[in-house]
């Protein structure tokens, strides 16, 4: 048996194991994620970041889901990403660029907050009509990173997430990637709750980042009549986006997505929340 090292991270109950790209590994990636991610027979986490060198930023990061899919962004694996990499240099507030399979993203870390600043997103289309089990459902779809169907309802906490999430998650509209797929709920002009059934982990999680963001950006498409306020600066100084969104996730945590809009065009989106190291130690392969 070969003992690789590793630390286990958490963000809004989205947990990851993160290894360095230096540890020799006796199987692939993707067979080393579908058995370390296991929650019987493996440490158990909802994906796998590797930490990998880059020739454009400050590390790249590698994001497997639990089922051995290879992702290419995680929200919340970015802010566990950059508190990992901030925690080996140890300063109290660092920079930090990450290379992912969807572009740089820009990481600011003061302490245990983190804040990612995601690529603009892309390919967004409102009021889809589809059909699920016979029942014709109003959905919009966005791309924060990773593809995200939104979808807004009253009375979130009695849907049926797992399977109503994966019936959607796989259906035609959305093959032959498939989706992520949200349900949000309103709660007041700048505040929704929302629960998450991800794609790769083919369950529902406890927060999602790039849900998180995808959620905030529809909500505001769609509530048009809520007037943009001035989001308070982070706490290094940096600029944020013109709007701000209150995210209640199911792990407990309230995250903040920033944003700039201009009519149905965004740019400036930023995800805050926190971060943590809940242990370390050594897997057996």
């Amino acid at each position: 048996m070969r003992k690789i090292k590793f630390t286990k991270m958490v963000a809004s109950g989205n947990d990851f194991i993160v290894i360095r790209k230096s540890e020799n590994l006796s199987v692939s990636l993707r067979g080393f994620a579908k058995k370390a991610c296991d929650r019987k027979y493996g440490i158990g986490a909802d994906g796998l970041l590797v930490v990998d060198k880059s020739k454009v930023a400050d590390a790249r990061m590698r994001i497997f889901n639990a089922d051995g899919s290879e992702a290419e962004m995680c929200g919340n694996g970015a802010r566990c990403f950059a508190y990992f990499l901030s925690a080996v240099r140890r300063p109290q507030a660092v920079s930090l660029g990450i290379e992912t399979k969807a572009g740089i993203i820009n990481a600011q870390v003061n302490k245990d907050n983190i804040r990612i600043n995601l690529t603009d997103p892309k390919d967004i289309k409102l009021d889809i009509p589809i059909v699920v089990n016979g029942r014709k459902i109003k959905t919009n779809f966005i791309n924060t990173g990773v593809p995200h169907a939104v979808i807004f309802v009253e009375g979130l906490e009695k849907i049926d997430v797992n399977n109503l999430g994966r019936e959607i998650r796989y259906h035609k509209q959305f093959s032959p990637a498939g989706t992520n797929v949200d349900f949000v709920e309103a709660l007041d002009k700048n505040s929704i709750r929302i629960r998450t059934y991800e794609r790769g982990v083919e369950d529902e999680t406890l927060a999602c980042g790039t849900g998180s963001v995808a959620a905030s950006l529809i909500f505001s498409l769609i509530a048009k009549d809520r007037r943009s306020q001035s989001s308070p600066a982070f706490h290094s100084g940096q600029a944020t986006g013109d709007e701000i969104i209150n995210v209640h996730t199911q792990g407990g945590e309230i995250l903040k997505v920033y944003f700039d809009r201009v009519g149905n065009e965004f740019s400036n989106v930023w995800l805050e929340g926190e971060a943590k190291i809940v242990y370390q130690g050594e897997y057996y392969v």
